[in-house]
């Protein structure tokens, strides 16, 4: 089977990067021919609100010119909606849209409801012309199937023999977010309750994103003794701050099914995340320390509390889930079954 796999990104830390490139390694492996086109390979602007509109308007025009040179795919699988517009015009015969997240509440989270509004109707035009849309988590599925659309559940996974056997820990009381640095992550909430962390906690940030945001926490790092904004690291490393840690926490505003929440609990890491859809696509009360979004003071109160006394029954708890639910094996398995169902008719 010939399959074009379309995604903004495919390389880093970010979740939907890793859930596209397992999915193609996981494929290769069982025999399928896979084309990726991401930023990776296609030109793009690197520059905030261009980024993905010129990697839609630039692996669409790649796609078109395979198109004349008489390149035909049996499916062509798109990740998110800035890739709709390349599995629009590409030749295949069945076309699939995954959203790792409802898009028009993404853009209206990062550049206002104006923007959010003209998501809304690019979203529901794509979603409408693809043969099938799956989603990485429940909520979000149930969230387009109220706008009439079909939409398959397909989860996000992780790889328990890819988690790493040893541990990275830098400090002896070690909390680390993992993730970008934006608002719909809940950073900045994360950079007001860093202010109220006991001083013997130390609280490590992997990732990179919003420039003001970027500049907000090389501040504080210099202000805090306690606070350490690391940047951007290679996915093995930050596995392993993560494994050393005595927390992972994400105070997310809107999330899809984040793939460092089942990293964490396929390593056994305490975690502390928001209460918000998306993230009970993954764990509960019996398995994490939940709180309400947007509240720095609860989220500082929270980790001041279970850095050292997180009860482990959750975190066995988790790991069972994560090894029951959300296991490559079985969503490599649910992806090649609806190709082979849209190939047949």
């Amino acid at each position: 089977m010939r399959l074009l796999m379309v995604s903004p990104r495919v390389e880093g830390i970010g979740g939907v990067a890793r859930h596209v490139s397992k999915l193609v390694f996981e494929l290769k492996g069982r025999g399928f021919d896979v084309t990726v086109v991401s930023t990776e390979n296609t030109f793009h602007i690197p520059i905030k609100g261009l980024y993905n509109p010129s990697f839609s308007l630039f692996s669409a025009a790649k796609e078109v010119l395979e198109r004349l040179h008489g390149k035909f795919f049996d499916v062509a699988h798109g990740h998110n909606i800035p890739s709709w517009p390349a599995v629009k015009v590409a030749h295949a015969t069945a076309k699939i849209l995954t959203q790792h997240g409802v898009y028009s509440e993404q853009v209206r989270m990062l550049h206002g409801k104006l923007f959010g509004s003209i998501g809304k109707w690019v979203e529901s035009r794509a979603l409408k012309e693809v043969d099938a849309l799956t989603c990485v988590s429940r909520s979000t599925c149930e969230y387009y199937r109220s706008m009439g659309i079909e939409a398959y559940y397909i989860p996000n996974a992780v790889d328990l023999d890819e988690m790493p056997k040893e541990e990275l820990r830098l400090y002896d009381k070690q909390v680390v977010y993992v993730g970008r640095l934006s608002p719909e992550k809940g950073f900045d909430v994360l950079l007001e309750a860093a202010n109220r962390i006991d001083e013997d906690i130390h609280l490590v940030i992997v990732g990179s994103g919003v420039r003001e945001l970027e500049e907000r926490a090389l501040a504080l790092a210099q202000r805090l003794s306690n606070f350490h904004f690391l940047g951007y690291k290679p996915r093995e490393e930050t596995l392993r701050i993560i494994k050393g840690s005595d927390l992972l926490i994400l105070p997310s505003r809107i999330e899809g099914l984040p793939t460092v929440l089942l990293e964490a609990m396929a390593m056994k890491v305490p975690i502390i995340a928001s209460r918000i859809p998306g993230v009970l696509d993954a764990l509960d009360e019996s398995c994490a320390v939940l709180i309400e979004p947007e509240n720095p003071n609860k989220l500082a109160e929270a980790i001041n509390t279970y850095v050292a006394a997180h009860p482990r029954t959750l975190v066995e708890r988790a790991y069972e889930r994560v090894v029951a639910e959300f296991n490559w094996g079985k969503v490599v398995q649910q992806y090649i079954e609806l190709y082979e169902r849209l190939l047949r008719g």
